[in-house]
């Protein structure tokens, strides 16, 4: 059996999701592996991945709304360190996923034709986050 690891380090300029899909599939080109399963494991507390919509941005923007209505920044938190986003920002984190796994068939990630690898970032301001990928085939 055949292991890769690669770690991905992500810029993101705040609150958003950002479309890593193609950054994973040239991890998967690189690896060589044909078939198998690509594990992502995102190194924070206060980030997530997901796997969702890539067709309509409007999917995206729903799921945002829903989830400030869930963990809102104005609520009553005791661990605000960080500032009123910091313990929103690990709810979320919690109710999401640091982790996914996607099959590889014919050395390809196997996505459903509208699905795209997301991070989401859950903080206001920029941060660096870090993304280990691992392929095994």
């Amino acid at each position: 059996m055949t292991h890769y690891q690669k770690l991905l380090k992500i810029s993101t300029t705040g609150k958003s999701f950002y479309n890593i899909t193609a950054k994973i599939a040239a991890a998967v080109t690189e690896s060589g592996v044909e078939t198998g399963l690509c594990t992502l494991f995102l190194r924070h507390t206060s980030a997530s991945l997901v796997i969702q919509e890539n067709a309509d941005p409007d999917v995206l923007v729903d799921l945002a709304n829903f989830m400030a209505k869930l963990a809102p920044e104005s609520g009553k938190y005791i661990h605000d360190a960080e500032g009123p986003d910091d313990m929103p920002a690990h709810i979320r984190t919690a109710l999401t996923h640091t982790s996914e796994h996607i099959p590889i068939n014919r050395g390809h990630l196997v996505l459903g034709t509208w699905q795209g690898i997301y991070i989401w970032e859950h903080r206001q301001r920029s941060h660096s986050r870090e993304l280990v990928v691992h392929i095994s085939g």
